[in-house]
């Protein structure tokens, strides 16, 4: 007995449709990857902007409180507020001793530092920012961004 060409062929067409949906399966899960990473990115470009935000909110409190009325005394300690945060005991450590002090914008950390002494630059403020709340433990992915100002 002999076969048609017809039976000899019917194998030949299951691996071609077995190829070409392997195929379209692996530009799929391409696909799929690259958009993965490029909302992972996206995120973290936003939770970085969220940081740099509360960073530039600590370094604008101090300044004001500096230039206001020497929130940040060498001699005297002072209270500030900063964000509707109650800030005691600020200031009066001495020349060349760090007053650090933190609190929360909008749920994301600012923890700011001032330096005053004799000599110039006479005033540094460093502001770190977080996008996260100022407990360290909450989130894996927390990022900083920090703000230095002299003067």
């Amino acid at each position: 007995m002999q076969l048609s060409r017809t039976q000899n062929n019917k194998g030949f067409t299951l691996l071609v449709a077995v190829l070409v949906s392997g195929v379209l399966l692996a530009i799929g899960l391409a696909i799929f990857n690259i958009t993965i990473k490029e909302l992972l990115l996206s995120s973290s470009g936003r939770e970085s902007q969220f940081a740099f935000y509360a960073a530039d909110s600590g370094t604008e409190c101090a300044l004001y409180w500096d230039q206001k009325g020497g929130g940040f005394s060498t001699s005297t300690a002072s209270a500030i507020a900063c964000n509707g945060s109650s800030i005691a005991d600020v200031g009066g450590v001495g020349y060349d001793t760090a007053m650090t002090f933190q609190f929360e914008v909008d749920g994301f950390c600012s923890i700011v530092t001032v330096i005053k002494s004799e000599t110039h630059p006479r005033t540094k403020v460093e502001s770190k920012g977080y996008n996260t709340t100022c407990d360290n433990t909450v989130n894996p992915r927390r990022i900083e961004r920090a703000i230095r100002v002299t003067y």
